[in-house]
C-alpha cells in the first residue's frame, strides 16, 4: 500500500492528478454544485483560488469549486492544534546499516543491511549546545553508520554512537554537527506512570513516513523479561499500538513528559495490544551509570546471582524454623562467579535486603496496592555498592554485606564482542555463545541444538574466564586428512595433549607453546573423540587453508 501511495503521488503532474480525481469523486458521489457553493464562491471574503477569482460573473464548473479548497481543506483557521511541536520537533528518525558478524564462519561478515528506528533529544549534562540522543541498542547493534533525520527536515546527520547498554535495551547518541541542534527542545522526563495513565506513542513505525502518534493507557507495571539483553527489568506495558519502526520513540504522559521508551511488543499471533515500554527510573540508572563510568564500562545492572525458591509450604517453613507470620525466600543455589560466592550459603532464608522484607513470594512492596520482584531492589543498585541483606542460617539471623556485580556465564549472549576464533591445521574453534548456536541451528535453537551444548548454556560457570570451547567445523587440508567434516563439528574441546581447556585463548596458547610431534585434540562430551595433527605439517597447512579461504589470520585475538 505504501508503495502505491508513493507512486501516485509521483506518476504524473500536480493539476492533472487533482483533475482527474476530481472528476471521479464527483461523479461517484452523484451530487451538483448548487447556488450555495456557486453563492460561496462569490463572496469576496471566502474568495479563494484564481478559478474562483475569475468566476466572478462567469459561470463556474463543478469541478473547479472543489479544486480551489483542495489546499485550503489541508489547514483551516480555528483548527485545532496538533501535539506541541517542541516535543514532536525532538523526535527524529533514525537510519542504521548492519555490518553483523558471521558466527559460523566468524573471519567474515555477513551481508550488510539496513533498517529505521526511532530516537528522540535529551539533555547533556555538560550542555555546551549540544544534547544527547537515546533509543534502543537493537537499533543500532552492529552498526557501521547511524543517521538521523529530524521531523520536516530532508537531510540527514551522522550520528555517533556514545555507548550501549545491551541488558537494558539502550542507547547513546550524538550528533557532532552543529546545525542539527538548532531549534530543538530536549524532552523531560516524567515519573513512572500509574495504571490507566494516558500513554501517547511516538516514532516512526512501518506503515508510512511521516511521524506517527499513538495513544492508550497503562496497562501493568512489573518486572518483565527484556528480550534483547535477557534480563529482567522494571517494564510498563501500555495498549498502544508500538510496531516496527517505534523502538526508540519517546512515550509521552498527558503532561507531555517523557514516561519512557518503546522497545518490544508481543506479535499480534500471540497476544493484541500488549507493548513494552523501559521506564524512565530504568533510563535514568542507565545515563547516571554511563556518566559515572564512561568508556571504563558497558553499562549494566548488578545481580547477586542466586537462586531461590518460595518458601510457601508450612512444612518447609517449619524445617527452617520460620514461624507463620514470618517472610523471607531459601537459596537453593549460588554462581560462583557472583558476589553471593563465599558469603551467602546454600539453605540460606533470605529475609531482607536493604531493610526490605522479602515476602515468601519473593515479592517487596512497590508502591500503594503493588508488589514486585525483590530483583527490582537489586537493579536500582549500582555495579560496585554494598548491599546490606539479612538471612536465616541454621535459625540464627546474620547481617550479611555484599559487593554487588555481574556474573560470567558459561554460554553468554555474544553481543559485545566479535566472535573469537583460532585455526589449527582446517580445523576452527570458537568460542560458544547464544547468537553463535542461532546461527548454526535456527531461531529455534533451544529446540535444534545438541543437548550437550544446551546443558551447559544452563550451567553455572566455575571461573570468570571460562568459556565452551567447541570444534566448530574441519576445512579440508593435508593436516586434516582422514577426518571426515560431517563427523566432527560443534564437538566441545575438553583437552590438548591432555591438558584442560578452559577458554579459547588458552587452548591457543597451548598450540602455540606445544613441541611435541603430534597435537592431540579431545573433543564431545560423555563418548569423547580424538583429533591428532602432525606438528610438522600443520604450519603449511595453516596458511594454505587461510589463502583458500580467504582468513586473515590464525586467530582474532591476542594470545599473550
Amino acid at each position: 500500500m505504501k508503495g502505491l501511495g508513493r507512486r501516485q503521488a509521483t506518476g504524473r503532474g500536480a493539476g492533472e492528478g487533482r483533475t482527474d480525481v476530481g472528476r471521479i469523486r464527483w461523479r461517484k458521489s452523484g451530487q451538483r454544485v448548487g447556488a450555495p457553493q456557486r453563492r460561496r464562491c462569490e463572496d469576496p471574503r471566502r474568495t479563494r483560488g484564481p478559478r474562483c477569482q475569475a468566476a466572478v460573473g462567469q459561470k463556474v464548473e463543478d469541478w473547479e469549486v472543489w479544486a480551489d479548497q483542495i489546499n485550503d481543506l489541508v489547514e483551516t483557521p480555528g483548527q485545532r492544534e496538533e501535539m506541541s511541536s517542541k516535543l514532536l520537533d525532538a523526535v527524529v528518525k533514525v537510519y542504521c546499516l548492519h555490518s553483523e558478524p558471521s558466527f559460523s564462519m566468524p573471519w567474515q561478515r555477513s551481508r550488510q543491511y539496513s533498517s529505521y528506528s526511532t530516537g528522540f533529544v535529551i539533555e547533556s549534562p555538560s550542555g555546551k549546545g549540544k544534547g544527547w540522543l537515546l533509543t534502543n541498542a537493537h537499533s543500532v547493534a552492529f552498526s557501521t553508520v547511524v543517521k538521523v533525520k529530524k521531523r520536516g527536515d530532508d537531510r540527514k546527520y551522522t550520528a555517533k554512537v556514545l555507548c550501549t547498554c545491551r541488558e537494558g535495551d539502550m542507547a547513546l547518541m550524538t550528533v557532532d554537527d552543529e546545525d542539527f541542534w538548532k531549534d530543538i527542545t530536549p524532552l523531560e522526563f516524567g515519573p513512572l506512570p500509574r495504571l490507566q495513565d494516558e500513554a501517547v506513542v511516538v516514532g516512526y513505525p512501518v506503515g508510512g513516513e511521516t511521524i506517527s502518534v499513538t495513544s492508550g493507557v497503562v496497562s501493568r507495571c512489573e518486572t518483565t523479561s527484556y528480550v534483547h539483553g535477557s534480563r529482567e527489568l522494571l517494564g510498563i506495558q501500555i495498549d498502544a499500538a508500538i510496531n516496527s519502526g517505534n523502538s526508540g520513540g519517546p512515550v509521552f504522559d498527558r503532561n507531555g513528559r517523557c514516561c519512557g521508551i518503546a522497545f518490544q511488543s508481543y506479535d499480534a499471533a500471540d497476544a493484541e495490544n500488549i507493548g513494552w515500554i523501559i521506564p524512565t527510573p530504568v533510563v535514568a540508572h542507565f545515563l547516571a551509570e554511563y556518566a559515572r563510568t564512561r568508556d571504563s564500562v558497558r553499562p549494566g545492572f548488578p545481580v547477586i546471582g542466586v537462586y531461590f525458591q518460595k518458601i510457601e509450604s508450612d512444612a518447609l517453613r517449619a524445617k527452617h524454623g520460620l514461624e507463620r507470620d514470618h517472610k523471607g525466600i531459601m537459596i537453593r543455589a549460588i554462581e560462583p562467579t557472583s558476589c553471593s560466592h563465599g558469603v551467602l550459603e546454600k539453605g540460606d532464608v533470605l529475609l531482607e535486603f536493604e531493610g526490605t522484607e522479602i515476602a515468601c513470594d519473593g515479592t517487596v512492596p512497590f508502591r500503594k496496592g503493588e508488589r514486585i520482584a525483590f530483583g527490582h531492589l537489586i537493579s536500582q543498585k549500582f555495579i560496585g555498592d554494598e548491599a546490606k541483606v539479612k538471612v536465616l542460617r541454621n535459625g540464627e539471623s546474620l547481617d550479611l554485606t555484599l559487593k554487588l556485580g555481574g556474573v560470567t556465564r558459561k554460554i553468554p549472549l555474544g553481543m559485545d564482542d566479535d566472535p573469537p576464533y583460532l585455526v589449527v591445521g582446517g580445523l576452527v574453534f570458537t568460542a560458544v555463545t547464544v547468537l553463535y548456536l542461532r546461527s548454526e541451528f535456527g531461531d529455534d535453537f533451544e529446540r535444534n541444538s545438541p543437548v550437550r551444548l544446551l546443558s551447559s548454556m544452563y550451567s553455572m560457570a566455575e571461573h570468570e574466564d571460562q568459556q565452551v570451547v567447541v570444534l566448530s567445523q574441519i576445512l579440508a587440508s593435508e593436516a586434516t586428512t582422514g577426518y571426515e567434516p560431517d563427523e566432527f563439528s560443534n564437538l566441545t574441546v575438553q583437552s590438548f595433549n591432555g591438558q584442560p581447556v578452559r577458554n579459547l585463548k588458552e587452548l591457543a596458547r597451548l598450540v602455540d607453546a606445544c613441541d611435541s610431534d603430534f597435537l592431540e585434540f579431545e573433543v564431545g562430551e560423555h563418548y569423547k573423540e580424538l583429533l591428532v595433527l602432525e606438528r610438522k605439517v600443520v604450519a603449511q597447512a595453516t596458511e594454505e587453508i587461510m589463502k583458500q579461504h580467504s582468513i586473515p589470520a590464525p586467530s582474532n585475538f591476542d594470545i599473550a
